[in-house]
Protein backbone atom coordinates (compact mmCIF):
# COMPACT_ATOMS: atom_id res chain seq x y z
CA UNK A 1 0.00 0.00 0.00
CA UNK A 2 0.81 3.38 -0.66
CA UNK A 3 0.48 6.60 1.22
CA UNK A 4 -0.02 10.20 -0.63
CA UNK A 5 0.47 13.59 1.56
CA UNK A 6 0.01 16.69 -0.41
CA UNK A 7 0.03 20.46 0.47
CA UNK A 8 -1.97 22.33 -2.13
CA UNK A 9 -2.89 25.98 -2.19
CA UNK A 10 -6.56 27.27 -1.82
CA UNK A 11 -7.43 27.71 -4.93
CA UNK A 12 -6.45 24.14 -6.26
CA UNK A 13 -7.96 22.29 -3.21
CA UNK A 14 -11.44 22.16 -4.96
CA UNK A 15 -10.19 20.12 -8.08
CA UNK A 16 -7.01 18.62 -6.16
CA UNK A 17 -10.23 17.35 -3.99
CA UNK A 18 -12.11 15.79 -7.06
CA UNK A 19 -9.18 14.53 -8.50
CA UNK A 20 -8.01 12.21 -5.94
CA UNK A 21 -12.29 11.11 -5.28
CA UNK A 22 -11.66 10.43 -9.00
CA UNK A 23 -8.96 7.98 -9.63
CA UNK A 24 -9.99 4.24 -8.68
CA UNK A 25 -7.67 2.83 -6.26
CA UNK A 26 -7.62 5.83 -4.04
CA UNK A 27 -9.12 5.47 -0.94
CA UNK A 28 -9.11 7.03 2.68
CA UNK A 29 -8.86 10.85 1.39
CA UNK A 30 -8.12 13.22 4.11
CA UNK A 31 -8.47 17.10 4.02
CA UNK A 32 -7.13 19.29 6.43
CA UNK A 33 -5.73 22.89 6.76
CA UNK A 34 -1.95 23.78 6.43
CA UNK A 35 -1.46 24.81 10.02
CA UNK A 36 2.16 25.85 8.36
CA UNK A 37 0.24 28.13 5.72
CA UNK A 38 -2.80 29.69 5.91
CA UNK A 39 -3.46 29.73 2.17
CA UNK A 40 -2.82 25.44 2.23
CA UNK A 41 -4.84 22.80 2.07
CA UNK A 42 -3.47 19.37 3.20
CA UNK A 43 -4.47 16.23 1.74
CA UNK A 44 -3.70 12.39 2.76
CA UNK A 45 -4.70 9.66 1.01
CA UNK A 46 -4.45 5.86 1.00
CA UNK A 47 -3.44 4.49 -2.92
CA UNK A 48 -2.97 1.02 -4.20
CA UNK A 49 0.36 0.06 -6.19
CA UNK A 50 -1.99 -0.12 -9.21
CA UNK A 51 -3.31 3.10 -9.45
CA UNK A 52 -0.36 5.10 -8.47
CA UNK A 53 0.81 5.57 -11.83
CA UNK A 54 -2.29 7.11 -13.26
CA UNK A 55 -2.63 9.41 -10.08
CA UNK A 56 0.71 10.82 -10.71
CA UNK A 57 -0.08 11.64 -13.94
CA UNK A 58 -3.15 13.04 -12.89
CA UNK A 59 -1.36 15.25 -10.41
CA UNK A 60 1.31 16.64 -12.91
CA UNK A 61 -1.13 17.73 -15.41
CA UNK A 62 -3.43 19.32 -12.96
CA UNK A 63 0.24 21.72 -12.19
CA UNK A 64 1.02 20.27 -9.05
CA UNK A 65 4.82 20.77 -8.74
CA UNK A 66 6.75 17.86 -7.56
CA UNK A 67 7.71 19.43 -4.15
CA UNK A 68 4.04 19.56 -3.01
CA UNK A 69 3.63 15.88 -2.67
CA UNK A 70 5.01 12.67 -1.19
CA UNK A 71 3.99 9.03 -2.65
CA UNK A 72 5.53 6.98 0.18
CA UNK A 73 5.19 2.91 1.10
CA UNK A 74 3.86 1.52 3.73
CA UNK A 75 3.52 -1.79 5.48
CA UNK A 76 0.30 -3.42 5.74
CA UNK A 77 -0.48 -5.44 8.39
CA UNK A 78 -4.32 -5.86 8.47
CA UNK A 79 -6.25 -6.51 7.14
CA UNK A 80 -4.92 -8.86 4.52
CA UNK A 81 -7.97 -9.52 2.14
CA UNK A 82 -8.56 -8.52 -1.55
CA UNK A 83 -9.51 -4.95 -2.05
CA UNK A 84 -12.41 -5.00 -4.74
CA UNK A 85 -10.20 -2.51 -7.02
CA UNK A 86 -7.25 -4.36 -6.63
CA UNK A 87 -4.18 -6.22 -4.70
CA UNK A 88 -2.99 -4.57 -1.97
CA UNK A 89 0.83 -5.55 -2.67
CA UNK A 90 0.87 -4.64 -6.57
CA UNK A 91 3.17 -3.61 -9.21
CA UNK A 92 3.72 0.22 -8.82
CA UNK A 93 6.12 1.64 -11.80
CA UNK A 94 6.40 4.72 -10.55
CA UNK A 95 8.08 3.45 -7.84
CA UNK A 96 10.29 1.10 -10.01
CA UNK A 97 11.29 3.94 -11.79
CA UNK A 98 12.13 5.85 -9.00
CA UNK A 99 14.45 2.65 -7.57
CA UNK A 100 16.29 2.78 -11.07
CA UNK A 101 17.33 6.33 -10.88
CA UNK A 102 18.05 6.36 -7.19
CA UNK A 103 20.72 3.12 -7.91
CA UNK A 104 22.07 4.13 -11.83
CA UNK A 105 25.09 6.26 -10.41
CA UNK A 106 27.96 5.17 -9.19
CA UNK A 107 27.78 6.40 -5.59
CA UNK A 108 30.46 6.30 -3.13
CA UNK A 109 29.06 3.06 -1.57
CA UNK A 110 28.83 1.09 -4.51
CA UNK A 111 32.04 1.60 -5.75
CA UNK A 112 33.40 1.01 -2.25
CA UNK A 113 31.42 -2.52 -1.85
CA UNK A 114 31.86 -3.62 -5.26
CA UNK A 115 36.32 -2.97 -4.42
CA UNK A 116 35.63 -5.63 -1.24
CA UNK A 117 33.75 -7.93 -2.99
CA UNK A 118 36.70 -7.63 -5.90
CA UNK A 119 39.39 -8.28 -2.94
CA UNK A 120 37.63 -11.66 -1.65
CA UNK A 121 36.51 -12.92 -5.03
CA UNK A 122 40.52 -12.24 -6.03
CA UNK A 123 41.13 -14.16 -3.44
CA UNK A 124 38.75 -16.98 -3.99
CA UNK A 125 40.28 -17.35 -7.20
CA UNK A 126 43.67 -17.79 -5.95
CA UNK A 127 42.85 -19.96 -3.00
CA UNK A 128 40.48 -21.84 -4.90
CA UNK A 129 37.66 -21.11 -2.16
CA UNK A 130 34.45 -21.02 -2.99
CA UNK A 131 33.42 -19.43 0.49
CA UNK A 132 35.69 -16.58 -0.03
CA UNK A 133 33.49 -16.35 -3.63
CA UNK A 134 30.12 -16.36 -2.17
CA UNK A 135 31.31 -14.15 0.55
CA UNK A 136 32.48 -11.85 -2.49
CA UNK A 137 29.08 -12.25 -4.18
CA UNK A 138 27.11 -11.32 -0.62
CA UNK A 139 29.08 -8.17 -0.87
CA UNK A 140 28.81 -6.83 -4.30
CA UNK A 141 25.96 -4.38 -5.04
CA UNK A 142 26.00 -5.06 -9.19
CA UNK A 143 22.42 -6.65 -9.19
CA UNK A 144 20.68 -2.53 -8.73
CA UNK A 145 22.50 -0.82 -11.58
CA UNK A 146 21.55 -4.24 -13.62
CA UNK A 147 18.14 -3.98 -12.49
CA UNK A 148 17.99 0.17 -13.34
CA UNK A 149 19.76 -0.44 -16.83
CA UNK A 150 16.49 -3.06 -17.19
CA UNK A 151 13.85 -0.40 -16.21
CA UNK A 152 15.56 2.28 -18.39
CA UNK A 153 15.16 0.45 -21.08
CA UNK A 154 11.74 -1.14 -20.70
CA UNK A 155 10.69 2.58 -20.03
CA UNK A 156 12.14 3.99 -23.04
CA UNK A 157 14.28 6.05 -21.23
CA UNK A 158 17.82 6.27 -22.69
CA UNK A 159 19.87 8.67 -20.31
CA UNK A 160 18.70 6.33 -17.37
CA UNK A 161 19.52 2.85 -19.13
CA UNK A 162 22.92 4.27 -19.96
CA UNK A 163 23.80 5.87 -16.78
CA UNK A 164 22.77 2.49 -15.05
CA UNK A 165 24.81 0.36 -17.99
CA UNK A 166 27.89 2.89 -17.40
CA UNK A 167 27.39 2.65 -13.72
CA UNK A 168 27.38 -1.66 -13.75
CA UNK A 169 30.06 -1.56 -16.57
CA UNK A 170 32.62 0.81 -14.11
CA UNK A 171 31.85 -1.65 -10.82
CA UNK A 172 32.93 -4.72 -13.25
CA UNK A 173 36.07 -3.03 -14.54
CA UNK A 174 36.88 -2.32 -10.83
CA UNK A 175 36.76 -5.93 -9.89
CA UNK A 176 39.08 -6.60 -12.91
CA UNK A 177 41.38 -4.00 -11.86
CA UNK A 178 41.29 -4.62 -8.35
CA UNK A 179 41.99 -7.98 -9.10
CA UNK A 180 44.73 -7.85 -11.44
CA UNK A 181 46.47 -5.14 -9.16
CA UNK A 182 46.23 -7.84 -5.61
CA UNK A 183 47.31 -10.88 -7.96
CA UNK A 184 50.35 -8.99 -9.15
CA UNK A 185 51.62 -7.32 -6.02
CA UNK A 186 51.24 -10.72 -4.39
CA UNK A 187 53.28 -12.58 -7.06
CA UNK A 188 55.48 -10.02 -6.65
CA UNK A 189 55.76 -10.31 -3.21
CA UNK A 190 56.61 -13.94 -3.49
CA UNK A 191 53.33 -14.87 -2.03
CA UNK A 192 52.41 -16.71 -4.55
CA UNK A 193 53.60 -20.07 -5.94
CA UNK A 194 56.34 -20.03 -8.74
CA UNK A 195 55.04 -20.08 -11.97
CA UNK A 196 51.72 -19.48 -10.90
CA UNK A 197 48.96 -18.76 -13.26
CA UNK A 198 45.16 -18.49 -12.83
CA UNK A 199 45.06 -22.41 -14.65
CA UNK A 200 46.03 -23.10 -11.24
CA UNK A 201 42.94 -22.79 -9.33
CA UNK A 202 40.41 -25.45 -9.68
CA UNK A 203 37.73 -22.57 -10.55
CA UNK A 204 38.92 -22.23 -14.09
CA UNK A 205 35.33 -23.41 -15.07
CA UNK A 206 34.41 -19.45 -14.67
CA UNK A 207 36.23 -19.36 -17.91
CA UNK A 208 33.95 -21.35 -19.76
CA UNK A 209 30.54 -21.36 -21.41
CA UNK A 210 27.83 -23.98 -21.76
CA UNK A 211 24.59 -24.51 -21.71
CA UNK A 212 24.28 -24.05 -17.78
CA UNK A 213 26.11 -20.60 -18.36
CA UNK A 214 23.42 -19.46 -20.56
CA UNK A 215 20.46 -20.93 -17.92
CA UNK A 216 21.84 -19.66 -14.95
CA UNK A 217 22.23 -16.10 -16.46
CA UNK A 218 18.30 -15.87 -17.92
CA UNK A 219 16.98 -17.46 -14.62
CA UNK A 220 19.31 -14.86 -12.23
CA UNK A 221 17.78 -11.85 -14.19
CA UNK A 222 13.96 -12.90 -13.74
CA UNK A 223 14.96 -13.00 -9.97
CA UNK A 224 16.93 -9.80 -10.08
CA UNK A 225 13.85 -7.87 -11.21
CA UNK A 226 11.44 -9.39 -8.60
CA UNK A 227 13.43 -8.85 -6.08
CA UNK A 228 14.21 -5.05 -7.44
CA UNK A 229 10.67 -4.59 -7.56
CA UNK A 230 9.81 -5.87 -3.58
CA UNK A 231 13.28 -4.66 -2.15
CA UNK A 232 14.72 -7.46 -1.23
CA UNK A 233 17.88 -7.01 -3.45
CA UNK A 234 20.17 -8.12 -0.50
CA UNK A 235 18.71 -11.22 0.19
CA UNK A 236 18.30 -12.11 -3.78
CA UNK A 237 22.31 -10.21 -4.48
CA UNK A 238 23.82 -13.76 -4.13
CA UNK A 239 22.13 -15.65 -6.64
CA UNK A 240 22.75 -13.13 -8.83
CA UNK A 241 26.45 -12.07 -8.50
CA UNK A 242 27.63 -15.62 -8.95
CA UNK A 243 26.77 -14.52 -12.91
CA UNK A 244 29.07 -11.60 -12.40
CA UNK A 245 31.79 -11.83 -9.73
CA UNK A 246 33.69 -14.71 -10.48
CA UNK A 247 34.14 -14.21 -13.81
CA UNK A 248 35.41 -10.64 -13.34
CA UNK A 249 37.62 -11.76 -10.64
CA UNK A 250 38.86 -14.50 -12.94
CA UNK A 251 39.51 -12.21 -15.31
CA UNK A 252 41.60 -10.32 -13.01
CA UNK A 253 43.42 -12.69 -11.88
CA UNK A 254 44.52 -13.90 -15.06
CA UNK A 255 45.46 -10.62 -15.82
CA UNK A 256 47.92 -9.95 -13.05
CA UNK A 257 48.98 -13.26 -12.03
CA UNK A 258 49.11 -15.08 -15.31
CA UNK A 259 46.86 -16.90 -17.40
CA UNK A 260 46.49 -14.23 -20.90
CA UNK A 261 44.48 -17.37 -22.78
CA UNK A 262 42.05 -18.00 -19.84
CA UNK A 263 41.21 -14.18 -19.83
CA UNK A 264 39.72 -14.33 -23.00
CA UNK A 265 37.29 -16.90 -22.23
CA UNK A 266 36.86 -15.20 -18.68
CA UNK A 267 35.06 -12.00 -20.83
CA UNK A 268 33.84 -14.01 -22.70
CA UNK A 269 31.80 -15.39 -19.71
CA UNK A 270 31.49 -12.51 -18.25
CA UNK A 271 29.86 -10.79 -21.24
CA UNK A 272 27.24 -13.14 -22.39
CA UNK A 273 25.91 -13.07 -18.87
CA UNK A 274 25.29 -9.22 -18.30
CA UNK A 275 23.71 -9.77 -21.38
CA UNK A 276 21.32 -12.07 -20.94
CA UNK A 277 20.52 -11.23 -17.18
CA UNK A 278 19.67 -7.79 -18.76
CA UNK A 279 17.49 -9.31 -21.69
CA UNK A 280 16.04 -11.78 -18.90
CA UNK A 281 15.29 -9.05 -16.50
CA UNK A 282 14.03 -6.77 -19.02
CA UNK A 283 11.48 -9.20 -20.00
CA UNK A 284 10.33 -9.70 -16.77
CA UNK A 285 9.83 -6.19 -16.56
CA UNK A 286 7.71 -5.98 -19.70
CA UNK A 287 5.25 -8.88 -18.68
CA UNK A 288 4.45 -7.42 -15.95
CA UNK A 289 3.09 -4.17 -17.55
CA UNK A 290 1.32 -6.27 -20.38
CA UNK A 291 -0.20 -8.15 -17.42
CA UNK A 292 -3.41 -7.08 -15.92
CA UNK A 293 -2.93 -6.41 -12.22
CA UNK A 294 -4.60 -9.70 -11.12
CA UNK A 295 -5.82 -10.10 -7.12
CA UNK A 296 -4.60 -12.75 -5.20
CA UNK A 297 -6.20 -15.41 -3.01
CA UNK A 298 -7.10 -14.22 0.45
CA UNK A 299 -4.78 -15.52 3.05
Amino acid sequence: MLRLRSSVDAERAAPFADLLRGVDGVRRVVRQPDEASADAIVFAADVEPAAADRLVEEIAALGIPVDDYVLTKVDVVAPLRRHHAGEIEGFAWVEVLGQARVNSRPLARYLALISVAAVLAALGVIESSSILIIGAMAVSPDLLPICATCVGLVAGRRRLAQRSFMTLTLGLALVVVVAAVLSALLKAGGFLPDGFTVEDSTLSNLATTDYSTVLIALVAGIAAMLSFETRTSAAVGVAISVTTMPASAYLGVALGAGGSEEALGALVVLAINVALLILSGSLTLLLQRWLPNRSRAPI
